[in-house]
């Protein structure tokens, strides 16, 4: 099998996904239609990826059992299924299990399984072939940006549900049967020449994974560099016309050019990874957010440089959903990466949270100065990290299961 059909299904898979960005979109029809509260009515893409980050662990773990192919079809059925009751919805309790949890979990039981079997399948450039399979994600909500917007103004907003469930079932359907893990000899062939985990046959299982410190190292890493992202896409409009007295069309330019870079961050960061080390690469990614942080927080911006300043924001935090489940792979080996990324990934849906939050409770600048702290702090843990030696005998994970 040409293992690039592989990759097309997975950013057939991944676009789709990545239009639950696209949200924001239907906040003030929902509000014109039912007379919701806007809080209200957000809460609703919070719950999405919360419930989206939490199913990653049980998926990664099922497609590791059942192959790919079988977890992502569940999971387009799923978004589809939740998207189309979400058109039925007439209450938030409604919309919030429709859409959050039912399209959540479909959402989640898809997303991980591109990333799987595309680091399987490229062993030698999983830095890239991982930014190339999030790229899509990236992309999704611009895609589908003016396709959405389309769709609301023509059919209404519940209508504009079922339509794109039926797209998205259909889609990420179509994609999942592209998805196929390696023959394990062809696997291993590959992997030999550049995997030092597999010469030294280390798969970690995820409890296994559980028991080593570089895990928690990694797992605080990727929070402190999410959550820093975060706090600046989610809030990046809300930047340009409180700090800079932008009017609102203007700072909304920002998102188009954030969703670029985030795209193009992913892609570029994962391939210099494969040349230069995925920690080398994080470090410097990490860097370069501090001082973007520090100088959004000190320092007085024009519109140029607050273009400049949330771009490359976007572009280190796409950096980081790349190279994440590469290092999660270098570490702990290909044989359980479905379930152990799910386990990693928990940083990122914690941080979906804990982003946007700090930058409510305190001044936005205070903010980024907490931003740029934690990416300093983040560079000195990535200097302490090195790939584990062994694989923790069961004797010491006795001792660490009587002692938690």
């Amino acid at each position: 099998m040409n293992r690039w059909f592989v990759v097309l299904g997975a950013i057939l898979i991944q676009i789709n996904l990545g239009a639950v960005y696209g949200w924001s979109l239907f906040n003030q029809p929902l509000i014109d239609k039912y007379g919701w509260i806007r809080e209200d009515v957000v809460l609703t893409f919070s719950i999405t990826i919360a419930v989206m980050a939490l199913t990653t662990i049980f998926a990664g773990r099922l497609q590791d059992k059942i192959g790919p192919k079988w977890v992502a079809t569940i999971g387009g059925l799923l978004l589809g299924l939740g998207l189309m009751l979400s058109s039925q919805a007439t209450t938030l309790f409604q919309l919030y299990f429709f859409y959050g949890v039912i399209g959540g979990m479909g959402i989640g039981m898809a997303y991980v399984c591109p990333l799987s079997a595309c680091v399987k399948w490229f062993p030698e450039k999983r830095g890239f072939i991982s930014g190339v399979a999030v790229a899509g994600f990236g992309l999704g909500g611009l895609i589908y940006k003016p396709i959405i917007g389309q769709l609301i103004e023509l059919f209404g907003v519940s209508a504009a549900f079922l339509y794109l469930g039926f797209i998205y079932l259909l889609l990420v359907v179509a994609g999942a049967q592209l998805l196929k893990n390696p023959p394990m000899a062809n696997q291993e062939a590959k992997t030999a020449q550049t995997d030092m985990l597999i010469k030294m046959n280390l798969q970690f299982s995820p409890k296994q994974m559980l028991s080593t410190h570089q895990f928690y190292l990694l797992w605080f890493m990727f929070l402190f560099g999410s959550s820093s992202g975060l706090m600046v896409i989610s809030f990046a409009v809300d930047i340009g016309v409180d700090l800079l007295k932008l009017d609102l069309e203007k700072a909304g330019n920002a998102v188009m050019v954030i969703a670029l870079f985030n795209a193009a961050g992913r892609i570029i960061l994962g391939n210099l990874s494969d040349r230069f080390g995925r920690i080398n690469t994080l470090m410097v990614i990490y860097g370069l957010t501090a001082l973007i942080m520090l100088y959004m927080s000190f320092f007085t911006m024009n519109y140029p440089i607050y273009l400049v300043s949330v771009s490359l924001i976007g572009f280190c935090f796409g950096g980081y959903l790349a190279l994440y489940p590469s290092v999660t792979a270098d570490f702990y080996g290909t044989s359980n990466i479905g379930s152990n990324y799910g386990f990693m990934y928990q940083a990122y849906g914690l941080s979906a949270f804990a982003g946007p939050f700090i930058v409510k409770a305190i001044p936005m600048t205070q903010a980024f100065s907490i931003a740029g702290f934690i990416c300093i702090i983040a560079i000195f843990m990535a200097k302490l990290l090195n790939v584990p030696a062994e694989i923790p005998s069961p004797q010491l994970l006795k001792k660490s299961v009587v002692r938690n």
